[in-house]
């Protein structure tokens, strides 16, 4: 097939964000296809035809863009961040796996692009700096008591935590109960960072405690970065604290 489908990671905002490779794609690319405010960050230009559809059609949105590259065209797929965290570059390829067969045939590729928990911690200081690992609080696409399991087992193991879709208006209260779940679990004194909108005009960062982080205000544009028992805080005279996590884990007394 003559057409091709690139998987595009826009970064988190800002355009000094987005690689060179990235954005070489997006030159190239006939088709933009994608959820609308992703859509509207690449600016247009002629010959560009712009497909944007709501946040909840990602595999009905990624048959559509394999059928445009089936028909020949170059076609580029957007996400925020990564589009393979929690974003479109698996459900392309969950299309191409139930979908019409010519497209395992498709030359697609995947752009990667500087995640929301990369770009936070990266404002931070190192919150990441010992393991960690990255989970969705949204019960979307799997059951909530699954989260919860998956979220009880992190917390015991002692790994800093970067919560994806924390809240919205449909989901108001998984956050909550996710941070009570942790309270049970962790240190009161456990640092909690909430990271908004990172690298955009309303960029805003918060530092607490998780004794006090069920207060703090998040929406969908929020990262939160739940800590380990060897994350520290190092405090400034004027500004957020540096947070780190330190590489070094006591063994077993």
């Amino acid at each position: 097939m003559s057409g091709s489908l690139t998987v595009v990671g826009l970064g988190p905002g800002d355009a000094g964000l987005l690689t060179d490779s990235a954005r070489r794609a997006l030159d190239a690319a006939e088709d933009l296809v994608g959820y609308f405010p992703y859509v509207a960050r690449v600016p247009e230009r002629p010959g560009l035809i712009r497909h944007a559809s709501d946040n909840r059609v990602e595999v009905d949105r990624a048959r559509h863009a394999l059928q445009l590259a089936a028909s020949g065209r170059r076609v580029a797929v957007v996400s925020g961040g990564d589009p393979g965290v929690f974003a479109m570059a698996s459900a392309v390829f969950e299309a191409v796996e139930h979908g019409e067969p010519g497209w395992r045939d498709l030359t697609i590729t995947v752009e990667p692009g500087i995640t929301a928990m990369l770009a936070a911690a990266a404002r931070l200081g190192a919150p990441l700096g010992g393991d960690f690992c990255a989970l969705s609080l949204s019960d979307n696409l799997k059951p909530w008591p699954v989260v919860t399991a998956r979220l009880e087992a992190v917390l015991r193991a002692d790994f800093v935590i970067a919560l994806y879709n924390p809240i919205s208006t449909a989901r108001p209260w998984q956050l909550g109960a996710a941070l009570e779940l942790a309270a049970g679990i962790r240190a009161p004194e456990t640092p909690v960072m909430f990271a908004r909108a990172i690298s955009r005009p309303d960029e805003a960062i918060r530092v607490s405690t998780l004794a006090e982080a069920r207060g703090v205000p998040a929406d969908m544009a929020t990262m939160v970065i739940l800590g380990a028992s060897t994350t520290r805080l190092i405090p400034r005279t004027d500004g957020l604290p540096f947070v780190y996590t330190s590489r070094k884990v006591a063994g077993p007394a």
